[in-house]
């Protein structure tokens, strides 16, 4: 049985593990495979990043240099582009991005071109895996018949399962190796086998009934986190309006040992899950008559957040008698979250392009991101790329307003709150000592 050879290949570490997509998912999962003995193999369409791959270095924050060249110098991961490889492989693990059409529907195509490669190459005996995130349905609904129009058969040819990934870019407590990883099957062979591989790299692996189980409990956890975003996004704006300390209401509800867990606003929400995953549920939901508010409410009050940080911007300026138009604004950090260069959805990009819109002269530090480049069908200002500013005395100095997007940690805030005349703080960054001896006038969220 295709089962039994493959147990036994995983067992004694001689199945070789193909992943398309060595992006934040793909590389730090081939690499621990690779840790662990396994032979790798890594499919790219970007050549760059197969090059690089095999010259043994890291262009992923949460993957050491000397991870993937340890694995290249001996001979356990290599990088392609040549997708004929794949017959080469025991398992093929499907990591490629899932994001969203203009009209927020889910766009499959990344999914769709990983099917196609695989059926052209696959063969009898292996396991396929996606970790995509996607809609319940997709495993069984998409790619099984994409398979099966070989003419193998699952469990007789093949097996297929689908895993949620839990990648936490710039964690440094919680990486592959110690996140539980959930796994669902089309089949129970297919879920016993593709337990069996995870348990090799995972500390705890939690088999499910069915793939859409497994790919229903990825948007739950990240929709659910969208919605508790949202909520503490508009208590923040609540808060304002009632003139109380946002970031004191949520210190003090979290002392509440039971019932309560903190979530904190922003400026929006960023990421390549929490923006997205939602949507993917919502849409699904559609297709059966299903009217999912909650989900489209907190997409609004969380989407609404770019431009209520600006609506912040122009009222502080016009408190110092000084308009959005013609005013230096620097933003201190446009990555999505503090301590990564990952800008994926981030709401920097929509805080800059209004400002620009409004006739504001950008500039912004960030040490993770040299350059910040905008789509121009997305964009209503000016959509020409800004490139990173070194953080001067001159530079803060000269600025109207200082807009902490990101609290990157090597950021010396207290020397921005002494030559700033005029910051806004939509991270809580700014400590109640620094804020205490600020010569800058502070608006938070």
């Amino acid at each position: 049985m295709i089962k039994d050879s493959l147990k036994d290949l995983i067992e004694i570490k001689r199945a070789v593990i193909g992943v398309i997509g060595l992006g934040y998912v793909g590389l730090p999962l081939i690499v621990e495979f690779c840790m662990k003995g396994f032979r790798g193999i890594g499919f790219e369409v970007d050549a760059k990043k197969s090059d690089q791959i095999r010259s043994g270095s890291s262009y992923i924050v949460d993957v050491p240099d000397e991870n993937v060249k340890k694995c290249v110098d001996d001979g356990k991961l290599s990088a392609t582009t040549d997708f004929s490889e794949l017959s080469n492989c025991d398992v093929i693990i499907i990591c490629v991005p899932t994001p969203l059409r203009k009209t927020k529907d889910p766009d499959m195509s990344f999914i769709i071109a990983a099917g196609e490669q695989i059926q052209k190459y696959m063969r009898k005996g292996q396991l396929v895996i996606l970790e995509s995130t996607t809609y319940p349905g997709t495993t069984d609904e998409v790619l099984q018949p994409m398979l099966e129009e070989k003419g193998f058969k699952l469990n007789e040819d093949f097996l297929l399962a689908f895993s949620p990934e839990r990648v936490d870019p710039g964690n440094p407590q919680f990486q592959t190796h110690n996140i539980p990883k959930v796994v669902g099957g089309v089949s129970d062979d297919s879920t016993e086998t593709a337990t069996l591989l995870y348990s090799q790299i995972v500390d705890e692996v939690h088999p499910v009934s069915s793939a859409r189980v497994a790919e229903a409990c990825k948007l739950w956890e990240n929709t659910f986190r969208a919605i508790n975003i949202g909520m503490a996004n508009e208590m923040a704006r609540l808060c304002n309006t009632l003139g109380i300390d946002t970031w004191e209401v949520v210190r003090a509800a979290a002392t509440k040992p039971f019932g309560f867990m903190p979530f904190y606003p922003g400026p929006g929400i960023g990421g390549h899950c929490i923006p997205l995953d939602p949507h993917y549920l919502s849409w699904k939901a559609r297709q059966h008559g299903f009217d999912s508010q909650f989900i489209s409410l907190a997409e609004q009050v969380n989407s609404g957040m770019p431009a209520y940080v600006v609506k912040l911007v122009s009222t502080a300026l016009n408190d110092v008698k000084k308009a959005v138009n013609g005013s230096k604004i620097l933003i201190l950090g446009v990555a999505y979250k503090k301590d990564i260069d990952d800008m994926r959805e981030s709401p920097a990009l929509s805080i800059i392009d209004l400002l620009r819109s409004r006739g504001a002269e950008l500039s912004y530090h960030d040490p993770f991101v040299s350059e910040v480049t905008f789509d121009h069908a997305y964009t209503i200002g000016d959509a020409e790329p800004l490139y990173n500013s070194e953080l001067t005395d001159e530079l803060v100095r000269e600025s109207d307003c200082v807009i902490i997007c990101t609290e990157h940690s090597s950021i010396d805030y207290g020397r921005v709150c002494e030559l700033a005349p005029l910051i806004v703080d939509t991270r809580n960054a700014l400590s109640l000592d620094i804020r205490n001896g600020s010569k800058a006038k502070v608006v938070r969220l």
